[in-house]
């Protein structure tokens, strides 16, 4: 049927307007405004793949995507590739119109560290965005350019005084980037002063007192005297304990009588562990006696933590006159730990010329090394043996042969200990030369037989300065030897250790630290499934903790600790390494920290901070070093940001986490 002329002017009508034909409408695409992580989706996994590579140039094509979520994921990669040809492409985002992508540029500008990108930081922050839409990414600005800025910059930093108490981003951001300037070495009195008003007044947020009062701590070569009338008043009245343990390490600084009148009272008042062990190291600021005095109750302290740290103080500080104490003390019922730490400040500090009680004590050190089945008590008697530096001949007759890898790795730390006598020479006598050769004999020994934590340690003892091996070998030939032979990437950390003393031994500057190279691809078919929310269960002798992975933040590493724990890796490893108030470290197959497996797999550095207690985090010997040890934190480490990846935090179980003890076993199991 034929239609009508009318009827046909007004279908063409229609089609014209795309009434009738709803695809060919114009569409206008929604503007995304949301980071919305998918790791199925196969161009996450691109941009993933590229920065395992470490392939810079490929992932500039992703910072125009139209996905924020796609930008935020090739800008932050940059921050662990760290590649400086990034700077101009990664700039561009710091104007992005979505917040999260602006904060990852401006971590991964910082982690580069070129003061090239100065500039591009100071253009971008938003100085009248009066009402804090992107006051996070100002934050992030402010802490990047204390990585990377100019002193001339920390001024600027330090001047601004127009936020106020509930300004936190803007608050932490400042805070932040005076304490990165601080860790490079890069202070003022102006920015001292704003970090000890930011640590001390209870109006400010905790997180920020807790990154000032960090500041206080552990940045070198600051005057905190001047500050006394505020610091201690801000101590008695601070309630959070991230803020405590930080202040009275700063407090012990200024070796002050008011420093100490405060840090004794506090000892005795404070409920948390960890500020009692930072205000036992603080006090050895302070006159010895008095410190002995206050020190010494907590040698029985319930927490493990607290007992050890107050015996370090006595091997730490001790004195002549007192050291026969330090045995009698060790001599009591104590735990192992604590028991052999005091017998080595006893070993250490003890005259040889009271010979009787040096021969008991060092009588008693072997009875212990050669009867305890516990091979972390064993190391630690070998080392405490190492104090006096006549045991050198029974620390290798006895220390080499033993199969426990971890008795063989402080066999070499003893020997290093035995050369390191305050005054070698008046110690052994005419015998000196002799025994360094014999002692330099059992160290290139160490190397030789193959062993990588024999040979990383030795290795680090031939190359001390003050030992002056240097010129007294007749060949490096060993050492040459000793790399040719190594298992790479397993015994990535040997190898930098061997080339940093072939470089001292034969004068030349030290190498960059050596990396592996791609070796162990992220599978996908692990890291896709592991959902966000997914658990770990680390079954312990002290309870259970269990962990929430971070797939999103770190998806390589994630799907690498998934494999292991399926395959059933962990179970039965140990904690081989706890550090009282900072971490518990295992993961180890050699139960030394010197062990590992035939692959590593890359950093994957994030903007989270290492501000709280029960990050879990891959240790490692250098970026992108890593394999299966992973550590667990006590405390705030922001110390350790952008340098270690992130990849779980403890949900559940930290006060197992605090009660953890060298030597203790684990068990791993997934739970998705």
């Amino acid at each position: 049927m034929a239609i009508p002329m009318r009827s046909f002017v007004y279908f063409l009508f229609l089609i014209t307007l795309g009434w009738l034909v709803p695809g060919c409408m114009p569409v206008v695409e929604e503007e995304i405004t949301e980071v919305k992580i998918n790791l199925s989706n196969p161009t996450f996994q691109t941009i993933h793949n590229f920065q395992d590579r470490q392939q810079a140039d490929s992932l500039y094509a992703f910072f125009g995507d139209r996905d924020p979520a796609i930008r935020y994921a090739a800008a932050l990669a940059i921050g662990s590739i760290r590649a400086p040809r990034a700077i101009d492409s990664l700039a561009g985002l710091l104007k992005d119109p979505v917040e999260q992508v602006r904060i990852a540029a401006a971590f991964s500008l910082g982690q580069i560290g070129e003061s090239a990108a100065e500039q591009d930081l100071i253009k971008s922050f938003e100085r009248h965005d009066t009402a804090k839409v992107f006051a996070r990414s100002n934050g992030a600005i402010l802490e990047a350019m204390g990585k990377i800025g100019s002193e001339e910059s920390l001024n600027l930093v330090t001047s601004i005084s127009t936020y106020n108490a509930q300004d936190t981003f803007l608050l932490e951001g400042q805070a932040f980037s005076i304490y990165r300037y601080g860790l490079r070495g890069i202070v003022s009195k102006r920015g001292t002063e704003k970090m000890v008003e930011l640590a001390s007044q209870e109006k400010y947020p905790a997180s920020v007192r807790m990154i000032a009062a960090n500041y206080l701590m552990r940045v070198r070569d600051i005057d905190l005297n001047p500050y006394i009338e505020t610091l201690v008043p801000a101590l008695s009245a601070e309630g959070d304990p991230r803020v405590r343990m930080a202040m009275v390490i700063a407090l012990g600084k200024t070796e002050q009588e008011a420093a100490l009148t405060a840090l004794g009272k506090q000892l005795q008042i404070d409920n948390d562990y960890r500020v009692r062990c930072n205000i036992i190291r603080a006090l050895g600021n302070f006159d010895y006696l008095t410190g002995q005095n206050l020190v010494i109750p907590y040698l029985k302290d319930p927490n493990p933590n607290v007992a050890l740290t107050a015996a370090n103080f006595f091997y730490d500080h001790g004195t002549a006159e007192e050291a026969r104490n330090y045995w009698l003390l060790g001599r009591d019922s104590l735990p192992w730990e604590v028991s052999l730490k005091l017998y080595a400040a006893a070993n250490r500090h003890l005259p040889n010329y009271f010979a009787t009680t040096k021969g008991s004590i060092n009588y008693e050190l072997k009875r212990r090394f050669e009867t305890s089945t516990n091979p972390y008590e064993r190391a630690a008697a070998m080392k405490a043996l190492g104090e006096f530096g006549w045991n050198y001949r029974y620390i290798h007759d006895q220390g080499f042969p033993v199969e426990a890898k971890v008795i063989r790795s402080a066999a070499i730390e003893a020997l290093g200990l035995c050369l390191s006598m305050e005054d070698y020479r008046t110690y052994f006598g005419p015998s000196y030369r002799r025994v360094r050769q014999q002692i330099s004999n059992y160290l290139v020994e160490a190397i030789e037989n193959g062993d990588p934590g024999m040979t990383a340690l030795a290795a680090g003892v031939l190359r001390q300065p003050t030992l002056f091996f240097k010129g007294t070998l007749d060949s490096l030939t060993f050492i040459d030897n000793a790399i040719a032979g190594l298992e790479l990437p397993r015994e990535i950390e040997t190898l930098q250790e061997l080339e940093k003393t072939k470089a001292f031994l034969s004068g030349a500057p030290e190498p960059p630290l050596a990396k592996p190279d791609y070796s162990h691809p992220i599978d996908w078919g692990v890291a896709s499934n592991v959902k966000p929310g997914s658990q770990a269960s680390l079954e312990t002798p002290h309870g259970t903790i269990v962990l929430e992975l971070l797939p999103e933040v770190a998806p390589g590493t994630v799907a690498n600790f998934v494999q292991l724990a399926r395959s059933g890796f962990f179970d039965e490893k140990v904690f081989h390494r706890v550090v009282p108030n900072f971490v518990i470290q295992g993961g180890c197959p050699r139960g030394d920290g010197y062990g590992s497996l035939d692959y590593t797999i890359r950093s994957e550095l994030s903007e989270i901070h290492y501000d709280q207690g029960g990050y879990v985090g891959m240790a490692s010997a250098g970026n992108h070093t890593e394999s299966t040890q992973f550590f667990i934190t006590h405390s705030p480490t922001l110390h350790l940001d952008g340098n270690y990846t992130i990849f779980a935090k403890v949900i559940e179980g930290m006060d197992v986490v605090h009660r953890i003890t060298q030597g203790d076993d684990m068990k791993i199991s997934i739970t998705e």
